[in-house]
């Protein structure tokens, strides 16, 4: 009789709901195979979701396919809330139909998830680029202003220059053709390669101001005002990648002018 493990490695070889093997199968009257059955079937199943979902966020995509346009970049930030450090942009041009198995908005993705998807980003990618606008930046010319800067800093960083870009909620003042999308990390699969790309490399800058200025939990909370970054500028004060342009830190800089 053919084992529950043998079952298993054959069952691990089926990629359709409708295959024969699972009638086949299911006339086993053993619990363990019928457990093997049914495991495998959801996750066949999850993988038909997840393709679908996929498809959806090529949507923007496939309708400049349509257009004969292939170099799209899809466009994001991370960084605008926090009360230090800098903003990053990134630009990220896809291969066309390209499909990263649970990309996302960077926001819906597993931290632990990160790095895994991070990584075949940049392993598939055709190009990347990086945009950083510091906290000095950011206090001379606003936060709104200094995102527009990383943005169009990552698109020059980009070879071959893209035909099109697809941007999270923002238009830039440049000569390629684009699209403004709300909620874009969510909606296009090129945007939310940009947002795991600028999330996991301020992520990684934040992590090295920890250990540059302790005390602000920077590793954990990566500069937003949280409660131990809050007790840590009342105790320790502000540091020289905080944002005083940005409340609490504005008022404390000026209290500490004022005595």
């Amino acid at each position: 009789m053919t084992t529950i493990k043998e079952i298993r490695e054959v069952l691990a070889t089926v990629k359709d709901l409708d295959n024969p093997l699972f009638l086949e199968f299911e006339k086993d009257p053993r619990s363990g195979v019928q457990k093997e059955i049914s495991k495998r079937k959801k996750a066949i199943q999850a993988e038909l979701d997840e393709d679908l979902r996929l498809e959806a966020m090529l949507s923007y995509e496939k309708e400049l396919y349509k257009q004969g346009v292939t170099l799209i970049a899809g466009v994001d930030e991370v960084g605008r809330g926090p009360l230090a450090g800098p903003v990053v942009a990134a630009a990220v041009i896809l291969p066309k139909n390209c499909k990263i198995k649970g990309l996302n908005d960077s926001k819906k993705i597993p931290k632990k998830k990160h790095l895994e998807i991070y990584q075949a980003v940049q392993d598939q990618a055709l190009s990347i680029g990086i945009g950083i606008m510091d906290n000095e930046v950011i206090d001379q010319v606003n936060i709104y202003e200094a995102t527009k800067l990383a943005m169009k800093e990552a698109i020059s960083q980009l070879t071959p220059q893209p035909e099109h870009l697809l941007i999270d909620a923002m238009k830039l003042d440049l000569s390629i053709s684009q699209t403004s999308i709300i909620k874009g990390d969510a909606n296009s699969l090129s945007i939310a390669a940009a947002s795991i790309v600028a999330k996991v490399t301020r992520d990684n800058i934040m992590k090295e101001y920890d250990q540059q200025y302790p005390g602000y939990d920077f590793t954990a909370n990566a500069g937003y005002g949280t409660a131990k970054h809050l007790e840590g500028l009342e105790r320790l004060g502000v540091t020289p990648i905080h944002r005083t342009s940005f409340e609490p830190v504005k008022t404390l800089v000026s209290t500490k002018k004022d005595k």
